[in-house]
């Protein structure tokens, strides 16, 4: 009996070590290998492209600090100029210029080389020109930053913001990315194929894929009405196609870069860079819209200044 009841073991045995050799073998999912999933922030300086200067890509410390203190300075008056009195003394508090795998750099774009965005004549004679005539008659015609209706997540994510906070989780079928500033959050589906337009949203219509490590976040359809962003200055189309490059180099560093294609405002693609780094403090509730007394203003001042002007005549 004995004899049997082993010979019956090594049967079974031999039979699974050849069934579990024959199986094919489980790739890791992404989420196995990738290490993107978490709470991120950056609290830097961000300067689009080259200054006037030029200086090098990356610089020292000694350099970082002074050029940072300088650009610190031009958004500080800017801000208490025409938006926010609070922005100088929050100025103080930066982490300077951007860090990226342990190099201070003076400027995000990074291809073409010189540092520069690639505009069109057209499109640098938009940005050079003074703006069109704001209407003020409904809340319609206001931006949708002004309407609490996007913040800083539009892709790419790259305005300035202190302690921009952002969240990524990740599904088997998909990948939410959350920033902290406006609330935006987008849900990206792990597919090659785009929704119809009639389903875009104020973030554009956002697919993503893995290529190893690294998430690949493809954008399209954002609004015109929201083409030029701010602190940095940049033009990005209803016509263009954002692509997002979200990789962890390090359990601490998260790369982002991304590359704008956009023919009608741009002569080339072009592509920038920066790192945030994971942060054990939560993201809270931006309540954008229960504070937004300034649209009810904006409204306001204008009906007074039609006021004044019709009480004089004019």
């Amino acid at each position: 009996m004995t004899g049997k009841f082993f010979a019956r073991v090594a049967l079974c045995a031999v039979w699974l070590a050849g069934a579990l050799a024959a199986a094919p073998v489980a790739r890791a999912a992404p989420h196995a290998v990738a290490s993107i999933e978490g709470t991120w922030t950056y609290n830097f300086v961000l300067v689009m492209e080259a200054p006037k200067d030029a200086p090098p890509l990356v610089v020292s410390g000694a350099q970082a600090a002074a050029i940072g203190a300088a650009e610190a300075k031009t958004l500080s008056d800017e801000f208490a100029k025409e938006l926010d009195p609070e922005v100088p003394d929050l100025m103080t508090r930066t982490g300077g210029l951007p860090l990226v795998r342990g190099e201070r750099r003076t400027r995000l774009v990074v291809e073409p080389a010189d540092g520069k965005l690639p505009y069109t004549a057209q499109a640098r004679k938009m940005l050079d020109d003074p703006p069109p005539p704001e209407k003020f008659d409904n809340p319609e015609d206001r931006y949708n930053s002004e309407r609490c209706l996007v913040g800083l997540g539009q892709p790419p994510i790259s305005s300035f913001a202190f302690e921009q906070g952002l969240q990524i989780l990740r599904t088997p079928g998909a990948v939410v990315i959350h920033t902290e500033y406006g609330d935006d959050l987008r849900v990206v589906p792990i597919t090659d194929k785009h929704q119809p337009k009639a389903l875009w949203g104020r973030l554009g219509d956002s697919i993503g894929r893995w290529e190893g490590k690294t998430l690949v976040v493809e954008t399209v359809g954002q609004p015109e009405a929201d083409n030029v962003r701010i602190a940095p200055t940049l033009i990005v189309s209803g016509a263009a196609t954002v692509i997002e490059r979200f990789t962890a180099v390090s359990d601490k560093e998260l790369l982002y870069q991304f590359t704008v294609i956009d023919p009608s405002t741009y002569t080339t693609p072009w592509m920038a860079e920066f790192s945030w780094y994971r942060t054990d403090k939560r993201l809270y509730e931006h309540a954008c819209h229960e504070g937004n007394y300034s649209l009810a203003n904006i409204l306001t001042g204008a009906r007074h200044e039609e006021a004044v002007k019709a009480a004089a005549g004019k």
